[in-house]
């Protein structure tokens, strides 16, 4: 290492195989998890939707993988802020809002481009876009780290667990990697999805390009390699979430002695877990809805009554919001959102005169249930 760290290493991680990965007891969980990508894969065709209200994954997606990191916001909050982007928010709220936003803007340039969307640029692009209200960065966010980082051991790193290549080496590991995700070699034929998903994520977080924030962009690669492939993306931070130790596990044991087996192992488990969970979301929303048209008899073609498909996706929202939805006049989405008020499907929640936010709250129970748990619907 550069000095004052003259007496440390850090680990310059050698180029990702190209050739097959034995997998081990791993690959029943891989073939399993390819099959539930192709069942999630065939319903999105046949419903016409691509990616599976993926408004609310990506904003769930956001919450999970900003914890992880220690900035802890909720689904709630986030998409509140979203609909008074005149009010500020809580500083870890306006981060994991940036992390839902890159996802918006990076998934359909993905799709656009494939494999070949992946450069440095692109890099440089997410980490600015989730580190730019992050008041305790010190770098220009985007800027790869020019300084020695470590993994563990607090600010001392005599007592760290993995210290990532030194700052002159980062360029060149994250060149060679992003190279591999682009499939410029035969990994494309030896390797499934899954696999590449996993190395590719182990290697960007030895290299550690930046100081901070590599976990959150590291995660976001994680549905941009799926969008890549011409896959639907799944978003597996909840998953992540709820298994944090063994994460952290299988990825030191692939860092650190090139055990791959354990995290393509587990990758499959949080897609399998993750398809499951995306399916019972659809299934209770839909069944939700069917809740709601029983409350009222609402016309046919009305405001009120098309409003009942977009509140899955905007649990929270504003009347401007909704008329712009709806394509209706202001006073069309008011008078829409009051009849919606009358029989508790949406609730008022600022207590406000004006810029009013209402929030449909049995959505929101279903949307923000713990990962895993099963949903519950109203009874009437």
């Amino acid at each position: 290492m550069p000095e004052p760290f003259q007496a440390h290493y850090g680990v310059v991680p050698p180029r990702l195989p190209e050739a097959a990965v034995p997998l081990g007891a791993a690959l029943r969980k891989v073939e399993e998890a390819m099959a539930a990508l192709a069942r999630i894969e065939a319903i999105a065709v046949e419903l016409k939707d691509a990616y599976l209200i993926s408004r609310i994954l990506t904003r769930r997606e956001a919450v999970a993988s900003s914890a992880i990191e220690g900035t802890n916001s909720t689904l709630d909050e986030l998409l509140a802020v979203e609909e008074t982007q005149d009010e500020p928010g809580k500083a870890a709220t306006r981060q994991v809002r940036d992390y839902a936003l890159a996802l918006d803007e990076l998934v359909p340039d993905v799709q656009r481009l494939g494999a070949t969307a992946f450069s440095l640029d692109l890099i440089g692009r997410m980490h600015q876009r989730v580190m730019r209200d992050d008041p305790e960065y010190g770098d220009p966010p985007g800027r790869l780290r020019q300084r020695v980082v470590w993994i563990g051991g607090a600010r001392d790193i005599a007592y760290s667990s993995f210290n990532p290549p030194p700052p002159d080496e980062v360029a060149s590991c994250l060149t060679a990697l992003l190279g591999y995700m682009r499939g410029e070699g035969m990994q494309a034929m030896t390797q499934g999805l899954l696999t590449r998903i996993a190395l590719a994520h182990a290697q960007f977080e030895a290299i550690h390009p930046f100081r901070d924030g590599n976990g959150r962009v590291g995660r976001l690669l994680i549905p941009l390699m799926m969008v890549a492939d011409g896959r639907i993306p799944l978003y597996l931070a909840p998953f992540i979430e709820t298994r944090r130790a063994e994460y952290y596990a299988a990825l030191k044991g692939a860092q650190q002695r090139l055990d791959w087996e354990p995290l393509v192992g587990f990758f499959a488990e949080a897609v399998i877990a993750t398809v499951t969970e995306v399916l019972a979301t659809r299934a209770a929303l839909a069944g939700l809805q069917a809740v709601w048209r029983r409350r009222r008899d609402f016309r046919r073609d009305s405001a009120s009554a098309r409003a009942l498909d977009w509140l899955p996706h905007y649990p929270v929202v504003t009347v401007r919001r909704l008329s712009d939805l709806l394509a209706v006049s202001f006073k069309s989405a008011a008078q829409a959102v009051e009849q919606l008020a009358e029989v508790g499907i949406l609730t008022e929640r600022t207590g406000h005169a004006r810029n009013r936010v209402f929030a449909a709250g049995e959505a929101l129970s279903i949307l923000n249930r713990p990962f895993g748990a099963e949903p519950v619907l109203p009874e009437t």
